[in-house]
């Protein structure tokens, strides 16, 4: 078997995925007509070019835009079903996902509608599919701490399908201990934390997110390899960095691939696996991000499984399921 169907075929799971971030040109198109909702393209293609962005932050600006589309129950439910039939595609058993509430009930979205309709869309694909799932809830970091303590407050009443909380949005000049405060609160109230550090923003940043969120894991942090007393912890510690190839070039992190810094990190010892984050956007789902990593680093079968087995590792299942999906890899 070459790598590229190895890939293909091997159990997965995903750990960085913002589902608002899976939103496709035709799916948008579909819930503007269905909810009378303008939006500022004529066509498909229109979108298509607007996808043609800089950097986070004018990403960022397209992303809202396109959430806008997003306002019922079902829509929600739509929005995920259709990422679900995607983890099949794509060998995804387990997966993680972020949502932005803040997003919609800043826009006057009821909060339960959001939540609702992603967990109900993923109780179907457990049923269906026997797709585990954990749900994370992002805090939007260019929005004030207070801000973002109601929503924890808002979160509390549905404990029992919000696994744990994280922060995104513009990472420059929204260092996490802006959100200490915060953090300390979904902590005592047994939320899982996790945060985006370390992709546009310096390696202080991942410092901050684990000393001071004490995160369990880290998004993206690929700006660690700049500091050497951090890689030196994070390699003893083997604290994940859920690690985006594509959404690294889309977003200018890296000019290509080929200069993507995944394999150092690899050969550095530290915890990382391949995820797609906002798909729809990037240009590919978790198959497309492994193969093309793969063919740009040259990275080698046993580097390939390594990530793999990384992914279930650095995720939050129980010990018995990890072991049973990496004895299957």
């Amino acid at each position: 078997m070459n790598l590229k169907e190895f890939i293909k075929k091997s159990p997965k799971a995903e750990l960085h995925l913002h589902i608002e971030g899976t939103l496709e040109p035709e799916l948008m198109f579909f819930l503007a007509k269905r909810n009378n909702v303008e939006i500022p393209f004529k066509n498909i293609d229109d979108v298509k070019e607007a996808y043609n962005f800089s950097n986070l932050d004018s990403f960022l600006k397209i992303y809202y835009e396109g959430a806008k589309v997003l306002v019922e129950e079902q829509d929600f439910f739509d929005l995920t079903w259709a990422y679900i039939l995607k983890c099949k595609e794509n060998n995804i058993v387990h997966t993680e996902i972020f949502f932005d509430p803040q997003t919609h009930t800043d826009r006057g979205i009821d909060f339960d509608k959001v939540i609702n309709g992603i967990f109900n869309a993923f109780k179907k694909g457990e049923k269906e599919f026997g797709l585990s799932f954990k749900i994370i809830m992002c805090f939007l970091r260019h929005l004030n701490e207070e801000e973002c303590f109601k929503t924890l407050d808002k979160a509390l009443r549905h404990k029992d399908k919000i696994f744990g909380v994280g922060l995104d949005s513009s990472e420059k000049g929204n260092p996490p201990k802006k959100f200490e405060k915060l953090f300390k609160k979904a902590l005592e109230n047994e939320f899982i934390t996790v945060a985006h550090a370390g992709e546009e923003g310096p390696p202080e940043y991942i410092w901050e997110a684990l000393n001071l969120l004490n995160v369990h894991r880290i998004d993206h942090g690929v700006q660690c390899l700049k500091d050497e007393k951090l890689v030196e912890i994070l390699s003893k510690s083997q604290i994940p960095l859920t690690v985006c190839p594509l959404s690294n070039i889309k977003l200018r992190v890296f000019n290509s691939l080929k200069e993507h810094n995944l394999k150092k990190m690899l050969e550095k010892k530290l915890m990382v696996m391949v995820n797609s984050d906002d798909p729809a956007y990037f240009g590919g789902y978790l198959n497309k991000n492994f193969i093309e990593i793969q063919q740009a680093l040259d990275l080698s079968h046993e580097q390939v499984k390594t990530l793999l087995i990384n992914s279930f590792k650095s995720s939050f299942l129980k010990d018995n399921k990890k072991k049973e999906w990496i004895s299957k890899i």
